[in-house]
């Protein structure tokens, strides 16, 4: 390879690497003026005690080397909350034997609500979905045909997902298509399919009272 083709492809990694360190110093410096404000706690640092604190979320549970940065902590309107960037990864190995690691992330938002409920998963029904359903994974379908193309719903309790997707809940979720959550004992947590903004926190905290809101108060009381 030609010296000065060396030289270029080295000037170019450095200048990707120099706006990459610009973007996270930016985003480090919004979250924590974010924070500063609602009166959070922020850290930027790898932190792995997130996923054992929240591996019963599904979604977190996934690849390995698993870690969260960026964490937001604090009390909204009353209740727990957190936000959070998720990292894991996977591996591929070429027909050389050459391994190759893929690095993924998800922007994570929860809060804690009132119960004790059980499982229950919702994400927008996607082609790999569709798929899952012609090998036989199994989710609820609801009366309405058009949300039940439109989401997978799994839960290890069928009524309560019944009772949780009622009409409101419904029209909510089809009204916002793109809302994945998992809801398991007292944490409810929305998520988006990329790092988490600072930007996005406070609308994924508001989304996550509107579902609450639409949950039926019998849910809340046991019954």
């Amino acid at each position: 390879m030609e010296p000065l083709i060396v030289i270029g492809i080295i000037a170019l990694v450095v200048v990707i690497g120099y706006f990459a360190w610009q973007m996270e110093k930016k985003r480090r410096e919004a979250f924590r003026s974010w924070a500063a404000e609602h009166g959070w706690s922020y850290s930027h640092a790898r932190d792995r005690s997130i996923y054992h604190r929240f591996k019963f979320l599904d979604k977190l549970n996934q690849g390995s080397n698993r870690y969260a940065k960026h964490v937001v902590q604090g009390d909204w309107k009353g209740r727990a909350s957190i936000g959070f960037s998720f990292h894991w990864e996977t591996y591929s190995t070429n027909s050389k034997g050459n391994r190759t690691t893929h690095h993924h992330w998800l922007g994570v938002v929860a809060s804690q609500i009132d119960g004790d409920h059980p499982e229950l998963k919702i994400s927008p029904e996607s082609f790999l979905h569709r798929i899952g359903h012609a090998l036989g994974v199994q989710d609820i379908d609801f009366e309405s045909i058009t949300f039940s193309k439109s989401f997978q719903v799994q839960s290890t309790d069928k009524k309560f997902a019944y009772d949780f997707c009622n009409t409101g809940m419904m029209e909510y979720l089809l009204e916002h298509p793109k809302t994945a959550l998992e809801l398991e004992g007292s944490w409810l947590a929305v998520f988006d399919s990329r790092k988490l903004e600072p930007h996005e926190v406070e609308p994924l905290l508001e989304q996550i009272i509107e579902i609450r809101s639409r949950m039926p108060e019998y849910l809340f009381r046991g019954e």
